[in-house]
């Protein structure tokens, strides 16, 4: 899940982009998490490094949108910021603070498609994480954020991943070990669950991507407990 900010003073404009990323969404089969902020201080109070991309106006009645960068690369180098202005002299000056690009005001589709598709390859580059996996006849090597769960049957592995289900041999403490610091939890004792791509919990299941994934009642605690942590952070 991709986590984006949008800093907007008015309310038209914002809505706009809220529409722009839904479609984007819907043609990408990608996952957003999206925060409006009213005002560059309301971002920049606090901030924490909780997102991926910063959608920014710079002019704001209270702090402007250059000011309001200027403070969250005090405490986040890695987050990807695009500038959104109707005047693009004033673009220049975010390159001063490590902005990737900026869109012009009024933000069509297109543009603004291509400049966000520039952003998340650049977010994908930085923050992605590989495991070498063994597989019948040789190595795997898969991006950790496309696994959605793994399952254990018997002496096997089964990934369930974005790009579809494989078989690798070893036990799921060995990939409770290998995944340990990437927000991975295990459901019960046949489960360890990706978290990242959990959509909701119900009847004693989290859903991942549309199927029910059973939480047992040893593990239910800490599962909702180490979920309820990586959603705070996220958000």
């Amino acid at each position: 899940m991709i986590k984006i900010a949008i800093v907007e003073d008015d309310a038209q404009y914002a809505s706009k982009l809220l529409q722009h990323l839904d479609t984007y969404q819907k043609e990408e089969k990608e996952e957003f998490y999206i925060k409006v902020y009213r005002d560059g201080k309301d971002i920049a109070a606090n901030y924490k490094a909780q997102y991926d991309i910063i959608l920014m106006d710079i002019q704001m009645k209270f702090v402007d949108g250059m000011t309001a960068a200027e403070e969250i690369r005090k405490t986040d180098p890695n987050v990807v910021i695009m500038f959104i202005t109707n005047i693009s002299q004033y673009a220049i000056r975010g390159y001063e603070v490590g902005a990737l690009d900026y869109i012009l005001k009024p933000v069509s589709y297109f543009a603004f498609s291509q400049k966000l598709r520039r952003a998340i390859s650049r977010l994908q580059k930085m923050n992605r994480k590989y495991i070498m996996i063994s597989v019948k006849g040789g190595i795997k090597r898969e991006d950790v954020s496309n696994i959605y769960y793994i399952e254990s049957q018997g002496h096997n592995l089964v990934y369930h991943t974005k790009d579809g289900i494989f078989l690798s041999n070893g036990t799921l403490k060995n990939a409770e070990n290998l995944l340990s610091d990437m927000h991975f939890s295990r459901g019960n004792n046949g489960y360890l669950i990706n978290l990242e791509h959990v959509e909701a919990i119900k009847d004693k299941c989290a859903i991942v991507k549309g199927e029910p994934l059973f939480l047992s009642r040893l593990k239910i605690n800490t599962f909702m407990q180490e979920l309820t942590k990586y959603w705070g952070e996220i958000r």
